[in-house]
């Protein structure tokens, strides 16, 4: 009976435990959440955010903050910091890179190149028309033709100096060689027909200034002194045998020269002219160049008397001659 009586006490008292340490648990839990809210309650409350504004205010990154916490940040360390990372001056120690090296205008100057990049030497070759002009217009043809062969030296970009050879040819107007023609009968020569031609060649040195220069196209103006020599040359059909041993002998026609007139003179000219270059970076340009020369032949006065020491039937040779040369061109 005892031992009923203890086991239905203890079936009893279990569950009061249980739910006297259940209610004791609640109640700790209850008094350290008012504590919490207390203490939360007596602490300052905090502003809201306003994002909005927070992303449209400018930052200020001129100078940083100044506290006591910025692990020791002074700005005139900044300055300084920042001056050295400017000039790449990372420190003064030894195994620190040296400062950076500071550069002016490139300098090509070599044995090829002058120090702007311009080649040192200039060589052109060309060929054109001439057209007569002044006087020389009375008894040369209109146009005749030319070549054109030079080199010198380019200080610069600008400015350069050149030694040229011309050559022009003209024929002549046909009332000037039929005039010619009846000079020539008169005094017995018994001609059928005159023909002939004229040219002048010259030696020049030429200062050349480049006023425009693009990176295609270019354009310059070119003034020069030299020698010229003029050249009047009259002809008539003649026929000649020539003798083979393998063939004999047959017969040809050619051109014989009856009579020729030579005058040497100081002689001038000046002009302008444009290249185009074939790429950028090319050094070869074509060029197209039109000048006015002068020259300042001594007049000899007409005398087919036969009681001179000269016999001279064609005195414009000597008269002072104009013309103007068109050439094109390559310079390298």
């Amino acid at each position: 009976m005892h031992t009923m009586i203890s086991k239905i006490s203890r079936n009893r008292l279990y569950p009061i435990l249980g739910r006297t340490a259940a209610v004791t648990f609640l109640a700790a839990v209850g008094t350290l959440g008012l504590q919490a809210q207390q203490s939360a309650g007596t602490a300052a409350s905090l502003p809201p955010i306003n994002l909005k504004a927070s992303l449209i205010a400018p930052l200020n990154l001129s100078a940083p903050a100044s506290s006591s916490g910025d692990l020791g940040y002074s700005s005139s360390v900044g300055n300084d910091e920042t001056a050295n990372a400017e000039l790449f001056n990372f420190g003064a120690g030894e195994d620190q890179p040296p400062p950076r090296r500071r550069y002016g205008r490139p300098n090509y100057n070599d044995s090829r190149t002058n120090s702007d990049g311009s080649p040192k030497y200039d060589f052109f070759a060309g060929g054109g028309l001439g057209l007569s002009s002044g006087g020389a217009h009375n008894y040369l043809s209109s146009a005749g033709w030319g070549l054109q062969f030079g080199g010198g030296r380019n200080f610069n970009k600008k400015v350069a100096v050149n030694l040229q050879f011309d050559y022009d040819h003209f024929g002549f107007q046909t009332n000037t060689l039929n005039n010619l023609l009846a000079i020539y009968n008169s005094v017995g020569a018994d001609l059928p027909q005159l023909g002939g031609s004229s040219h002048v060649w010259s030696f020049s040195l030429d200062p050349k200034y480049t006023f425009y220069e693009g990176d295609k196209y270019g354009a310059y103006a070119v003034v020069g002194v030299g020698f010229y020599h003029k050249t009047a040359n009259f002809t008539t059909p003649a026929t000649g045998e020539e003798c083979d041993p393998y063939y004999g002998c047959y017969e040809y026609e050619a051109n014989q020269t009856i009579d020729k007139y030579t005058s040497n003179a100081p002689g001038f000219n000046a002009g302008i002219g444009m290249t185009y270059k074939f790429s950028r970076f090319a050094s070869q340009r074509l060029f197209l160049e039109a000048r006015y020369v002068y020259v300042d032949n001594s007049p000899k006065p007409f005398d087919i008397s036969g009681t001179t020491s000269y016999f001279n039937a064609f005195p414009q040779n000597s008269a002072k001659t104009t013309y103007i040369p068109i050439k094109v061109g390559i310079r390298f």
